[in-house]
Order: C-alpha cells, then structure tokens, then sequence
C-alpha cells in the first residue's frame, strides 16, 4: 500500500507525544509498505533531521511554521469561531502543498494525525482517509475548563471547550477514526452519535523500555516524566508538589522527587527545592526510570493513554495515576497499577510504596506483565495495517 500521513509535528527526534507515535508506527509499516509524509517545522533546528526520517518514508515534503507566526494568527482571529488548535496549524501553503501530493502521487490511504490536521484531508473524497485523533479533545478541553484556575483561565478554556466540541464534528466526514482508549470513544460516541471510531492504544518501544529486573531495594526516589512546557504536565508537577509531596515527605523525608522532560517552563523551574529536582531533557529515560521507586502521574488535564505510565509499567516500575491515563489501559486498579481519585488517595499509596519492597516488586512485575502483552509497537502498527487493510478492501 502506499500510505501518506498527514501530521502536525516533525516526528523526529521521536521523544514524547505525537513524534513518538508517528516514527514508532512508520519504522514498522515501511518494512511492508510504501510511506509519504507531509508535516510542519516549527524549529529549523528539525532539517538536520530529515535525512533520519528518509529511513522511513519514501517522500518527505515539510513547511516551515515558526511559532511566532502561528500565535499571530491565533490573536488575530481571537474572535473566530474556530479553535486557537486549529487556527494554530492553517496554513495556504500546507494545504496547496496536501493538494498537489496527492494530484502527482498514487494514494491508497490517508492517515492524519490529530483533530489539527483534520481540515487538510476532510474534502478529499476519493482516497480513503483515517483521522488518528489520538484522543477525544474535547474531553481534554472539559478537564481543563472544570480545573480550579483563576477566572481568566476559565473563561477562555470554557469558550475554547464549546468550540472544539462544535469543530470535532468534522469527524463524521473521515471513513474512520481513531482514538486511544475506551474511554476516549465512548466519550465522541456520546458527543457525536458517531460509530467510525476504533481504538489504537498507545505502545511501548520494548526494545528501549526493557527490563532484565528492576531493582526494588530503591526507596527514596519519585519521577514524573513529559514535555514540561506542556499544560497538563506543568499543572501535574505543580499539583504535586504543592499538595501531594508535601504529605509524602512527613513520613518519608528524604524522598527526592524528578521532574523529568525538555523545556521546562519557569512555573516548573521554580519548584527546584533540595527535594525536588527539575532534570529537564534527558537523552534516555529508561535509565532515569530505572533510578526510581516508583512513577507517579497526577495528571488532571487530558485524555488518553499516556507514555508515563506506558513507559515505567513496562521496565517493571510501580505506577500511581490518576483516572486520567488509566482507564485507556485496561487493567485492574490495584493490581498493575494504583489508581488515585483525590490528594489524600494518592500520597497514601506512593507512601505505601516507599515503605514496602514486597509491595514495589508485586505491582512493578503485574504491571510490566500487562504492558508487554498488549502495548508493543509491533502489535499496534499491525492493528493500524489491518484498518487500512480493510478501508481499501471496501
């Protein structure tokens, strides 16, 4: 097949996110198949890159998107009724640029990635097309908006809820979309009345993220993981340090807490303390995973499956979550993981953690045994190649 995706962010180098979904995804695929890329550049740091992704794809056509650019038009067209998300990402070149791909090249499906990209494939009816959300964007826009902020805060996230609500309609045109977790479907189901939609979970690079044994003797040391100049992840740490940690360090004070992702923001920076130390970019997380009791996600904001829990279950590593992260995994609270619905909740079990090995080990090799059986790239790119398999049957 020859396979074109559509995505909103260089997927190179493949760190977090939307990257690391991408070139996980087409490191498999082109084994078997013919791949076409079409993506912004929003640092030009990213051209050393392209011949990386050459690997991969047969054709690679980028446009530059510097940020700048993008946050003029948002402010702008303030008072539009589309989302800033998808005003961030309009661009006349990109969409000349999709138009004359697919009039010089032979497509038998198209993959976009994210309600972003949406607008660039929507009007295209003669090629079969995949909308990969990943996740159900409005639900994470109605986590937000229902967050404790100051009331400026809230008065944009609500506007900017009812207008992703309202543009996520745009996918009942795709022949098939796609999103993460059970929870995320159900959610655009409600929404929509929409039955085009499957579940394609998150992965675990299983060659990076393995384990010969971890080693629980470790008991003084939490991690959190993400891009740190991402919202949900900046009030996640701040969330935690402020409330949680403070509970953690009365039983166990010599606990050290790290923040670890690129880019921190200076709301993250701040949180410095001598328990709490902020890495930022870190080359390979597994080893810094692997200097921790256990990982912890109080995250309040979004939808999905998220790569810091994916990531620490599968090198055996205790995981403590909230509802956010968790429900799109499919296991059993308690069991491969712990789940934390409030403050109280969830410095309980980190501290239940930390003073009990048996307890680390127990639910650090279930939750590794129910990644590495459901959650490889191998198997989710397979699942990704039999829905187009089909789209292209029909």
């Amino acid at each position: 097949m020859n396979i074109l995706f559509i995505a909103n962010r260089f997927p190179y180098p493949p760190y977090r996110g939307d990257k690391l979904k991408i070139f996980n995804l087409a490191k498999r695929l082109s084994k078997k198949h013919t791949l076409y890329l079409l993506t912004f550049i929003q640092d030009k740091k990213d051209y050393k890159f392209i011949p990386e992704l050459r690997n991969y794809f047969d054709k690679l056509e980028v446009i530059y998107l510097p940020k700048y650019l993008s946050v003029f038009k948002c402010a702008v067209k303030i008072f539009s009724p589309k989302p800033f998300q998808i005003t961030y990402f309009e661009s006349n070149r990109f969409k000349k640029l999709v138009n004359n791909f697919i009039a010089n090249n032979e497509i038998d499906v198209i993959h976009t990635q994210h309600l972003r990209m949406s607008q660039y494939s929507v009007d295209i009816k003669h090629i079969k097309r995949i909308l990969d959300l990943p996740d159900a964007y409005s639900l994470y826009w109605e986590r937000r908006a229902n967050l404790k902020r100051n009331i400026f805060q809230k008065i944009f996230d609500n506007i900017e809820f009812s207008k992703v609500l309202k543009y996520e309609e745009i996918i009942k045109k795709f022949d098939l979309n796609l999103v993460c977790s059970d929870e995320d479907k159900q959610f655009l189901v409600n929404s929509h009345k929409i039955d085009t939609i499957k579940i394609l979970p998150n992965g675990v690079d299983l060659d990076t993220f393995k384990s010969e044994g971890h080693d629980y003797t470790i008991n003084d040391k939490l991690i959190f993981t993400g891009n740190m100049d991402y919202a949900p992840n900046v009030d996640a740490v701040c969330y935690f340090v402020k409330e949680i940690f403070p509970i953690i360090l009365s039983k166990f004070p010599e606990t050290k807490f790290y923040i670890v992702g690129q880019r921190p923001v200076s709301k993250v920076l701040s949180l410095q303390s001598e328990n709490v130390i902020v890495k930022g970019f870190v080359e390979n997380l597994a080893v810094e995973y692997k200097k921790c009791a256990v990982a912890v996600s109080p995250v309040r904001i979004g939808a999905g499956t998220l790569n810091k829990v994916l990531e620490p279950m599968a090198l055996g590593i205790p995981v403590v979550t909230t509802n956010v992260g968790f429900k799109g995994l499919c296991i059993e609270p308690g069991v491969d993981a712990l789940l934390a619905n409030n403050t109280s909740e969830f410095a309980y079990h980190v501290t239940e953690l930390l003073g009990s090995e048996a307890k680390r080990r127990t639910i650090g090799n279930k939750g590794k045994e129910a990644i590495t059986t459901r959650f490889s790239w191998d198997s989710i790119s397979s699942l990704l190649e039999s829905f187009f398999e089909k789209l292209t049957r029909n």
